[in-house]
């Protein structure tokens, strides 16, 4: 959908920002080079060091197709622990230590776009002397969430600090972009007025499915596998990803031990991560024939890999979180792959469950994935294909980075 609308300088402030070189994450290098493509001009502001990357900038200016980066100085830390909190301290003092370069960029919008809220009085204020929109991007609830994942009490001190600086967005922000697409009603008792309110969605980027390079290829260790397991015949139920406890990887361990006499499926992880070797161990301890796990793969070949599964799966732990909404990148990778999903999160009213593109079961339920599995393993191809194909033609449609990155200007610009 090509852009409409005048030009515009577009500053966003994202602490964890990444570019395909580095790594995640990706949202905001995908928005800014459509914006690009659509005759914008891009600032992204993020930090030195993020435990997202792959690899961390060696510069602290660098253009990425079209987009202009600006890397400001944090430390390094690993784990969520204290160091971690005191760089988005840092990286929020950063983006105030900068501010005259970083309004020589004479923005007409300001995007606060970082994890954390910590950097939106940073934000405000280079708003305020460039008379542009503020707009505040949503990517999960602070402080709900560390409340709620890190067990932490509405009076600790962190929290209190986080709250105060949710309150402030609220206030005085021009608009809010949320990526999950349920979280207006805990925005409106904190404030919040609907008319400021819209869901952007995560997307994907097309061409990263229809223009594979020729010369990528599935690593020789996985197509032995993938080759192997459809010369036996086998139904594979997919999984490509971080390997985490937030995922509940081990409920699907769990599940193909309960369907252990189904000679038919064959279970495959790709990925890596902290929980991997206690989920290795856990499919040895139940000498589960057909369950594997394979290395990482490059980003470019995952399209390749889910192409290769027949039916995905994607787990959460149960949390109040999920009520919320969720935007799942990995959901919407099977969907533009036309794979059927199982999707095992406590969300209501789920894009999978709204789509028709699988079946939606409770969290860290493990008789209902081993349930959805069979049903869905039972299914003819041609079914399958069918299911799938609602998920993809709803992704094409809708969730495509071109189309959302248009959305998100047309809001803020009709929104004024």
């Amino acid at each position: 959908m090509p852009s409409t609308s005048r030009p515009l300088s577009i500053l966003m402030i994202s602490h964890y920002a990444g570019a395909p070189q580095y790594g995640m994450e990706f949202r905001s290098y995908y928005m800014g080079r459509e914006w690009v493509r659509q005759g914008h001009k891009v600032t992204i502001v993020g930090a030195s060091f993020s435990h997202l990357r792959k690899q961390q900038p060696q510069t602290s200016h660098e253009v990425i197709d079209g987009i202009q980066y600006i890397w400001l100085s944090t430390q390094q830390y690993e784990g969520n622990g204290i160091r971690r909190v005191l760089t988005m301290f840092e990286f929020s003092h950063g983006v105030r230590q900068h501010q005259q370069e970083l309004l020589a960029c004479q923005p007409d919008v300001v995007i606060a776009s970082s994890v954390h809220n910590l950097d939106i009085y940073a934000c405000h204020a280079l708003a305020r002397k460039a008379h542009a929109q503020l707009v505040l991007e949503v990517h999960d609830l602070w402080p709900l969430s560390p409340m709620i994942i890190g067990g932490y009490k509405p009076w600790h001190p962190f929290i209190q600090v986080l709250q105060w600086a949710e309150n402030y967005a609220y206030k005085h922000c021009d608009h809010v972009i949320s990526i999950p697409d349920k979280t207006y009603p805990h925005m409106r008792r904190h404030g919040l007025p609907e008319y400021k309110f819209a869901c952007v969605p995560n997307g994907f980027l097309l061409e990263e499915w229809e223009q594979i390079d020729t010369t990528v290829q599935i690593p020789q260790q996985h197509q032995q596998l993938f080759l192997q397991l459809r010369q036996q015949g086998k139904t594979i139920i997919g999984f490509a990803g971080g390997h985490t406890q937030s995922t509940a990887m081990e409920v699907l361990v769990h599940a193909a031990n309960s369907l252990r006499s189904r000679h038919d499926i064959a279970f495959v992880l790709v990925g890596q991560g902290p929980q991997k070797d206690e989920l290795i161990a856990l499919a040895k301890q139940y000498d589960l024939q057909h369950f594997y796990f394979l290395p990482p793969v490059e980003k470019r070949v995952i399209p390749l890999i889910i192409q290769s599964f027949d039916i995905c799966y994607a787990g959460g732990v149960h949390s109040i979180l999920h009520q919320y909404g969720t935007s799942f990148n990995k959901v919407t990778d099977y969907m533009v792959a036309a794979r059927p999903i199982i999707f095992s999160v406590d969300e209501p009213g789920s894009l999978v469950e709204r789509v028709g593109c699988g079946l939606q079961v409770e969290a860290e339920n493990i008789a209902q994935v081993a349930a959805a599995i069979v049903r869905l393993a039972d299914l003819s191809p041609a079914q399958r294909q069918e299911m799938g194909n609602l998920g993809r033609s709803y992704a094409l449609t809708h969730l495509n980075y071109a189309t959302l990155a248009s959305q998100f200007i047309q809001f803020i610009q009709s929104n004024k």
